[in-house]
């Protein structure tokens, strides 16, 4: 595409080992290292582009620091201050800030640790996206594509049913403990739960769509619906697959912050199989669903060892060589 072609605010060019930073609320963490990309690859205005151009900046290194908590908190703080109608950065503020710069061969020592780790939480992820995608898959297979003539007619809440979850701030959250589960995932962790694990949990404002399974004890916040069956589906395999198949996203039914009306969702139209359908297919994915706990086990477990390395390796308190 020519550049004079492309949407009005996907106007930078990035290259190979550019880094791109949201210039707006940097404490959303949104910012990516760039990685074998396509020719004329470009991206919206709302990010700042950050290249090296120094031999002795490894380029790896630099994104690791820019996306230390340190360094995010510093550049939100600049942003708060901003003139704007909303927290934003200039390019001239990431090109001022101060960085520690060990020799070149310890930068790309720190960037191999540290992308060793991600690689690995990457890896983890792809697994249990294969493992949601099969399940997924078969779910369609049973229960749309080859639905029983005899099975009754009836809508979602003859299925589940949509509780409110609770407000929480980030201020009362303790930081370590249960899943604190917002509309478009895992935000925190706090030192109580609300909900009995296993469970369900999607958007009722702001991010719509998503359908998240918690295997533990959870606290979702008052931007969801939490989900609890009416049949006998303790693991709740089926829920979490009929609910992926709605289509949320499509549902929306305010204007100005996405909302999801809870007695809309809960007449969308659905086949009712029996129960021993449901239970067939629950026992046949659960050993799908068990790798993908094992999985995020694993992921949480890698994530605290990144957030312990990451701020010891960027200040010099951890050296490597």
């Amino acid at each position: 595409m020519d550049l004079s072609n492309a949407p009005s605010r996907a106007k930078r060019l990035v290259c190979e080992n550019d880094i791109i930073y949201s210039a707006v609320r940097p404490n959303q963490r949104h910012f990516g290292f760039i990685k074998n990309p396509q020719s004329n690859l470009v991206v919206s205005t709302g990010f700042i582009v950050i290249s090296c151009v120094s031999s002795q900046l490894f380029p790896k290194y630099l994104y690791y620091y820019l996306t230390s908590d340190r360094s995010i908190e510093y550049l939100h703080s600049i942003a708060e201050g901003s003139t704007s109608a909303y927290p934003s950065l200039k390019p001239t503020d990431i090109e001022s800030l101060k960085i520690i710069l060990p020799p070149l061969a310890e930068q790309r020592a720190i960037a191999d640790v540290l992308s060793a780790l991600d690689d690995k939480i990457d890896l983890l992820h792809r697994q249990n996206q294969t493992l949601e995608a099969l399940a997924q898959t078969l779910f369609r297979q049973w229960f749309i594509e080859e639905a029983e003539d005899d099975w009754e007619e009836g809508t979602l809440g003859d299925l589940v049913e949509f509780h409110y979850g609770k407000g929480l701030p980030q201020s009362n959250r303790s930081g370590s403990g249960y899943p604190v589960v917002g509309s478009s995932g895992i935000i925190d962790f706090h030192s109580e739960f609300l909900v009995d694990g296993p469970g369900i949990v999607t958007g009722r404002k702001g991010s719509l769509g998503k359908v998240i399974y918690i295997f533990e004890n959870f606290y979702p916040i008052d931007t969801t619906f939490y989900v609890k069956t009416i049949k006998d589906s303790p693991n709740l395999y089926f829920e979490y697959c009929l609910l992926n198949s709605i289509g949320f996203e499509n549902m929306n039914t305010d204007s100005a912050v996405p909302g999801l009306n809870r007695t809309n969702a809960l007449s969308v139209e659905t086949n009712i199989p029996s129960q021993q359908n449901i239970t067939r297919f629950n026992n046949l994915v659960h050993p799908a669903f068990q790798k993908i706990k094992s999985n995020t086990s694993q992921i949480q477990t890698l994530e605290k060892i990144r957030e312990t390395l990451l701020p010891k390796l960027m200040s010099g308190e951890v050296r490597v060589r």
